[in-house]
């Protein structure tokens, strides 16, 4: 369909983890003749299925999908990654005559390719300056809590969105602010404010969280059930190490201390699912701040079918889909 302002169609599905992203994800595809994009920070790695709750080829239904089982779990991924790679599968669904639909719970991707943020002002080439190797010095030497410290006295609204643990990130912030004057959460925050170039409908799947929490902790059960311990074993064996990406990822860096001896399974599985509650309410706060979404209550649209009527609906007033 055409829209007045002549933009390309864009499909979003996001919602807080195990809330049922994928099941929706595969019948809206193939009602809309769509083709869909992982905006997960992890699915991206290879032999890390069970712990990241990846969709399996058989699952697919024959819906093509992109940027799932791309990368060595070695490897290093980022949102400036996710934005190229995810561009790039965004003109290939076009080529092939379909619609883009992304589909995942990390919301930096998603708002990274949905309003193109620029980031020509960050370093992504992976060289180190001499700043970084001070900040990294300085962490091994004092830790992740006083690292984290000298980033609240800089940027503070930064130090309130990156955890402390999440190292890379926080140094990162800091090579920011030394590199350009100012903080990275106010460039963030005036890419946010760009339009977006597609023509996009943006949806939120979310339900009571009680029963969303209980879905969460039933999931992490059906991992363990399935050999997750073994997953993130083989892992180490194979020379992986807790301070990789890959292995930062909730579901691996919860149960490398029991592999250790360094706790009990049943502490590491108890960590694990208070750390994913934390990680949905997380989720949800992010959604709540963006802009232009649709929430889809699972509360009062109960089935996939329901869901689905209700989206296409919202498809055929934007001009994205016809009816």
């Amino acid at each position: 369909m055409i829209n007045e302002n002549n933009k390309k169609p864009l499909i979003i599905l996001t919602g807080p983890t195990a809330v049922g992203k994928t099941e929706l994800s595969i019948e809206l595809a193939k009602a809309v003749g769509g083709e869909i994009i992982s905006a997960d920070s992890m699915q991206v790695y290879r032999r890390m299925d069970i712990g990241t709750a990846k969709i399996m080829p058989e699952e697919m239904n024959g819906v093509s999908h992109y940027l799932i089982d791309i990368l060595e779990p070695t490897e290093d991924f980022n949102v400036f990654l996710f934005q190229k790679y995810a561009k790039e599968a965004i003109e290939k669904i076009y080529n092939n005559g379909h619609i883009p639909i992304i589909v995942g719970g990390t919301g930096f991707y998603i708002q990274s390719v949905l309003y193109d943020i620029d980031f020509n002002n960050e370093d992504n080439s992976g060289t180190e300056s001499k700043y970084r190797r001070e900040l990294t010095d300085y962490y091994n030497e004092h830790g992740a809590d006083k690292l984290h410290e000298r980033l609240r006295e800089l940027d503070p609204v930064s130090a309130n969105t990156i955890h402390a643990n999440n190292v890379k990130r926080v140094i990162r912030a800091l090579e920011f602010y030394k590199e350009n004057g100012y903080p990275i959460s106010k460039h963030n925050e005036e890419q946010r404010l760009k339009e977006s170039p597609y023509n996009f409908a943006y949806f939120v799947l979310n339900q009571n969280r009680d029963v969303l929490y209980d879905r969460i902790e039933k999931r992490i059960d059906i991992m363990v059930n399935d050999g997750l311990v073994d997953e993130v074993r083989n892992l180490l064996n194979e020379g992986c190490t807790s301070d990789m990406v890959s292995m930062q990822g909730l579901g691996y860096k919860e149960i490398v201390p029991f592999i250790e001896d360094k706790c009990s399974l049943e502490d590491a599985v108890y960590i694990l699912k208070r750390d994913t509650r934390h990680f949905a309410k997380r989720q949800l706060t992010w959604f709540r701040r963006e802009k232009d979404v649709t929430w889809v209550d699972k509360d009062i649209l109960t089935s996939v079918d329901e869901q689905l009527k209700f989206m296409k609906q919202v498809l055929f007033k934007r001009f994205i889909i016809s009816q």
